[in-house]
């Protein structure tokens, strides 16, 4: 009797660990395996590390752009017949002393071979640059003397030394530079000297970097940045030859930029009937 009692219970045990064992197994194939775990954390591990920051300077940069470019299948932008032949001459041979360096403004023109080196050609650039900024203030303060030293000392009960001068804005050429207050040449020469021990501080490869950005109009990206000095370099450059012909052109004709060309300077009214004479009915045709 004990036998038969016991049998039934036995086969139900055996049932029960058929059945775990076989839930053991089937759970098992939705388990991820060692391997499996091991990978993905690895993926995620990888995924947190950040890259560390490329310090390139300005020249660097556009040789890994290049490269890239020229990788993908496209063209460099910085073509192979810049480097070799002069932009600013046409046909004629690229000096190699401007190879050594990247720089906005660069037209393969050094006729005379001053720029050798990297430090030669930056010595230059640093020059140039303060001379076109002088020549862009120079070249809209040269006119806009013309047309308001008079209305302000006027107003303001002075002496005009354009008017003294025969209208002629005071220069080298013109003379007239004696009658200019000494306090204005202390200020200036003063400005200058502050702005050029700044330059001497300067730890930037940038000629003329000197951090001055007070509207935030410089931008901040690498294409942007050489953009800007590009229009900076174009501007300085026709600014340098304008100012140059103002100063000619008034020494050798003794009139001045604003009655050579009222139209520029003059207001449209101003210039139609005093220039033109276009609302005056009794001009013959000889006056025009």
């Amino acid at each position: 009797a004990t036998k038969l009692l016991l049998r039934p219970y036995s086969t139900t045990i055996t049932m029960r660990s058929v059945i775990v064992a076989a839930l053991a197994t089937s759970a098992a194939a939705f388990a991820p395996t060692t391997s499996r775990v091991h990978r993905v954390a690895t993926v995620v591990k990888t995924a947190e590390v950040e890259p560390e920051a490329m310090d390139l300077d300005l020249e660097q940069m556009f040789e890994v752009f290049d490269e890239a470019v020229a990788a993908d299948g496209g063209e460099p932008a910085t073509p192979v017949a810049a480097m070799t032949t002069s932009l600013a001459l046409p046909g004629q041979p690229r000096p190699a002393g401007l190879n050594s360096v990247s720089i906005a403004g660069d037209r393969g023109f050094d006729p005379l071979g001053f720029g050798k080196d990297k430090e030669t050609i930056l010595k230059y650039r640093s020059a140039e640059i303060k001379h076109a900024r002088l020549a862009m203030l120079a070249a809209a303060g040269w006119p806009l003397g013309e047309v308001f030293d008079k209305p302000l000392a006027g107003a303001l009960n002075l002496d005009s030394p354009i008017v003294a001068n025969n209208g002629l804005a005071p220069s080298l050429l013109n003379g007239g530079l004696g009658l200019i207050s000494p306090a204005y040449w202390v200020a200036v020469i003063g400005m200058a000297a502050a702005v050029e021990a700044l330059g001497f501080t300067l730890k930037t490869e940038d000629p003329g970097d000197y951090g001055f950005d007070p509207l935030g109009l410089y931008p901040k990206d690498t294409a942007g940045k050489l953009q800007m000095q590009e229009k900076e370099m174009i501007h300085g450059r026709v600014a340098m030859v304008a100012i140059t012909a103002f100063a000619a052109q008034e020494f050798a004709s003794k009139v001045s930029v604003v009655d050579e060309s009222p139209f520029l300077f003059k207001p449209l009214w101003s210039y139609l009937t005093e220039n033109l004479h276009s609302f005056d009915l009794s001009a013959g045709y000889a006056n025009y």
